[in-house]
């Protein structure tokens, strides 16, 4: 439930906005210049390309990091990535959404490094007023330190769908109608780290960092948002003036039957943990959302 009424409210007469098709979204195409502010690292972090490049990099003394400058209520996120070469045990690169405070809401996508040769781990989770134990985990289909690869987050009043490359590997839908709290009323915004987590990332923690190999250095590229900017209590949803497209086909995006397949070849194939699997961790019964379709 809302933290209070007020929530409640706006979140109520957003939702009237969306569906009567009166909303307009501010569309973001990449430059981090103007969307994205370093916010720790002491110089670990670059902006690099004339505001095309973001690099993070992390050292034993430290990782680094950055956040958005805008904050959203709903949006479709899209970030390239490639991610650290060679042996990056030990390492975590993120890329997520947050608000902030005891009951924050959070998306996550967390990379755990790996030995040179073995996969990175894509570590999703979901946190609804400051409770997560969500975790869903993948193997990548492909090397994603050879390359940059697009990795999406849609997040809106229906669910939140992860995608790699435009595949679909995780949904988790709006079912608050059923008792399940849903990250909807906070706003958040977009985060990126590169940090050291030797003592779990990598196998449990049985695998330390080989800090001869530091710095290690991830890069982001082609941020781009189609989003509900909240500011000043207010989203743009709810204005009439826009920044350039106002397409909002991604408000009422659900999967379909192709990308249910789809994404059901990823789970099939390259998932590696799932809590509603779980029954060892959650021996009172697994979480209620687990038994919905």
């Amino acid at each position: 439930m809302a933290s209070s009424s007020s929530s409640l409210r706006v979140s109520a007469l957003l939702l009237v906005m969306f569906l009567v098709g009166g909303s307009a979204m501010v569309v973001s195409a990449g430059n981090f210049y103007q969307d994205m502010d370093i916010t720790w690292g002491d110089g670990r972090a670059q902006i690099l390309d004339n505001g095309g490049l973001l690099t993070l990099s992390l050292d034993n003394t430290s990782g680094s990091g950055f956040q958005s400058n805008n904050q959203y209520l709903f949006g479709k996120f899209d970030m390239q990535l490639k991610l650290i070469p060679g042996n990056s045990a030990g390492t975590v690169t993120t890329y997520y959404l947050s608000s902030q405070g005891s009951t924050h809401d959070e998306i996550d996508m967390e990379f755990l490094g790996n030995l040179s040769g073995d996969p990175f781990i894509l570590h999703t989770n979901v946190y609804s007023q400051g409770k997560g134990n969500r975790e869903q985990q993948f193997y990548l289909w492909f090397d994603p330190t050879a390359d940059f690869h697009t990795y999406s987050i849609l997040w809106n009043p229906q669910g939140i769908i992860f995608s790699v490359d435009g595949i679909p590997i995780r949904q988790f839908k709006n079912e608050e109608s059923n008792g399940v709290p849903y990250p909807q009323y906070q706003a958040m915004r977009v985060y990126a780290s590169l940090w050291a987590a030797e003592d779990w990332a990598t196998r449990g923690g049985l695998v330390k960092t080989d800090w001869t190999k530091a710095p290690f250095t991830a890069s982001y590229k082609n941020f781009s948002s189609n989003a509900c900017v909240w500011s000043n209590g207010a989203s743009s949803c709810g204005s009439s003036s826009t920044s350039g497209s106002n397409s909002n086909s991604w408000l009422s995006e659900q999967l379909d039957y192709s990308t249910q397949g789809q994404m059901k070849w990823v789970q099939n194939n390259y998932m590696i943990y799932n809590y509603c699997t779980d029954t060892k961790r959650f021996p009172q019964g697994l979480p209620q959302e687990c038994s919905m379709s």
